[in-house]
């Protein structure tokens, strides 16, 4: 049986998509941030969790594409002659960061939920931009929202099973963090991100 994304609290509304048509530029940058966080992420927890091995592999497989994507949205912002720049951070992955319980094993549940959360994030926009964005963009992100639908599938379904190996409520935590990945991707926001909520001006 194959195993689903979890399910966002909300959709994305529209004035992000808005913006995102007008500033498609500056969200190719953030885009590439994105993708390396994604495989850096990956590895954290691939050492965090290094005895089982399991899942070790598949977050190298995982880290791998991720850094793959990487690489691409690199080459799209080349060949759109968009120098890549630093940008600060917004305030979507830090705040789900600091909602992860601190003690294990919740707090292994929380990361792998976090982590489906983003990746079911990133499918509903790539899915949303690929009618909305120049040039090879659009085939470009139709084929991601694929992988990130892949990636989301994965976490959660460690997430299940480490909920069902430990007896941890996982339906509860992913309502009380999917609530607040939410709030923080549909609320006006100061920063204008991959992962934000539209614009506060």
């Amino acid at each position: 049986m194959t195993v689903q994304s979890p399910e966002l609290a909300a959709g994305t509304p529209q004035a992000w998509y808005d913006t995102a048509r007008e500033r498609w530029r500056e969200l190719l940058v953030d885009h590439a941030a994105c993708e390396k966080k994604a495989a850096s992420s990956a590895l954290s927890l691939l050492f965090t969790y290094a005895e089982d091995m399991p899942f070790g592999r598949a977050l190298s497989r995982l880290a791998r594409e991720e850094l793959r994507h990487y690489e691409q949205v690199l080459a799209r912002l080349n060949e759109a002659g968009i120098p890549y720049r630093r940008l600060p951070p917004g305030r979507y992955a830090v705040n789900l960061r600091r909602a992860v319980t601190r003690l294990e094993p919740a707090r292994r549940l929380d990361l792998l939920l976090v982590a489906a959360l983003i990746e079911a994030r990133s499918c509903e926009r790539f899915v949303g931009l690929a009618g909305l964005l120049p040039g090879n963009l659009p085939a470009f992100y139709a084929a991601l929202a694929d992988s990130e639908a892949r990636h989301g599938a994965l976490y959660w379904g460690f997430a299940q099973a480490h909920a069902g190996r430990t007896g941890l409520d996982c339906a509860a935590r992913h309502a009380s963090l999917a609530a607040l990945e939410a709030e923080l991707a549909t609320s006006p926001d100061p920063e204008f991100r991959f992962h934000s909520g539209p614009p506060a001006s």
